[in-house]
């Protein structure tokens, strides 16, 4: 059963994740406003959306305004790819131009699914013909991609993953959650490994926050079930060599809730000392927190509260750039959604105060912060003006 808050926030959290939470898992219904987007080393804006069954690949030349164009379908079959709560199709563009793709496919069996991949070699001229990551093919959950390209080229692609559940069942052992499995790739997508564990017991629909380092390593952040029915935060290091990664944890809200909150961390470099980590939390002290993780001793700072926890705040997004950090999220009123942004000029120890960025009265996505030439941008779809694009004081 859901742990009560004591925040006044909490009837319309509660109703919130209802809307988005039936038992563990989440109502499949998809929405079309969910994309991902990403630059390249041109100034050009890459997009990957759902529509009618096909991930849609395009690209803008420029920038102020947008302007789309030469649509691709990137899968041969029409197929019900995931786009409800934290999913969506995932894009990334390698330091060589290469466009790399993954999404989920939402197979008959309610919450099972399967992750695609493809990629262009030629600068998004032509996308392989799409392969699914994993070697397990069963009908079950593969589900919640996360896709990120190390400097070096080697990709990483993690999802989660309901083997080590049906095994469990099988032999009437207990399991809480789902597990997070990743596979990678040295030859630019040509080929993935055999996937890997990373963790039993994490949250069955929230997103994985990932990020490849310049030593081809990658740092994976997620929200995990612990002793009790706590869902706080884990952290990981995987590479092409570990083979048994070791679990730390990230956040310290003891959060109980017998519901996966379909809100996601996000994860951001943070320098020689570790990471930025944004998340959303529903305890006795909701809404959204920062903190700094060392990378060597994996100790977090106090975390830091933002936003209005009357508001529904979530879904955060953060960028860095040496000692410049951004961090962005969602909130809702009864007339409008907002997306408020705030910024931090010594690596996350100090914050300018929050400023509303964007709003809208309709539908909306969740925010994304993309990075160009020390130039931080803004990028959040609506169902009233589309893709807006907007350019970040510095």
């Amino acid at each position: 059963m859901m742990k009560t808050l004591n925040l006044v926030s909490s009837l319309a959290l509660v109703v919130a994740l209802a809307g988005n939470a039936c038992g563990h898992e989440g109502h499949d219904h998809g929405q079309p406003l969910a994309v991902s987007v990403a630059l390249d080393a041109q100034g050009n804006l890459w997009r990957a959306s759902a529509k009618d069954g096909f991930v849609v690949v395009d690209k803008s030349l420029a920038v102020n305004p947008l302007i789309f164009a030469s649509p691709k379908n990137i899968n041969e079959k029409a197929q019900k790819i995931g786009t409800s709560g934290d999913a969506r199709p995932k894009i990334a563009i390698a330091h060589n131009g290469n466009i790399y793709l993954t999404w989920t496919q939402a197979l008959p069996t309610p919450y099972s699914g399967y992750i695609w991949f493809s990629r262009s070699i030629d600068g998004g001229k032509t996308f392989s013909p799409p392969s699914i990551v994993h070697q397990d093919r069963a009908e079950i959950t593969h589900r919640f991609d996360a896709l990120s390209v190390s400097p070096s080229g080697r990709i990483y692609v993690a999802w989660v993953d309901k083997r080590d559940l049906i095994a469990a069942k099988k032999t009437k052992q207990a399991y809480d959650g789902a597990a997070i499995y990743y596979a990678f790739s040295e030859d630019a997508g040509a080929s993935f490994s055999a996937e890997r564990k990373v963790a039993d017991s994490s949250c069955e629909c929230c997103r994985i926050a990932m990020l490849a380092n310049e030593q081809g390593d990658a740092v994976m952040m997620w929200r995990h079930l612990f002793v009790g029915g706590v869902r706080d935060h884990a952290m990981a290091k995987i590479s092409a060599n570990e083979t048994n990664p070791k679990i730390h944890r990230a956040s310290f809200g003891n959060w109980k809730i017998d519901a996966c909150p379909h809100h996601g961390p996000a994860i951001a470099k943070g320098g020689d000392w570790g990471y930025h980590l944004a998340w959303f939390d529903g305890g006795d002290k909701a809404g959204l927190f920062y903190a700094r993780m060392d990378g060597e001793a994996w100790v977090s700072s106090p975390a830091k509260r933002f936003g209005d926890a009357n508001s529904q705040t979530g879904h955060p997004a953060l960028i860095s750039d040496g000692e410049q950090v951004w961090l962005a999220w969602k909130e809702m009123t009864d007339k409008a959604s907002l997306v408020k942004l705030v910024k931090s000029n010594d690596g996350g120890r100090s914050w300018d105060a929050p400023a509303v960025i964007s709003q809208t009265k309709g539908k909306s996505d969740y925010p994304q912060l993309l990075l160009k030439n020390g130039q931080a941008y803004l990028a959040w779809n609506t169902e009233l003006d589309g893709l807006a694009w907007l350019k970040v004081a510095q």
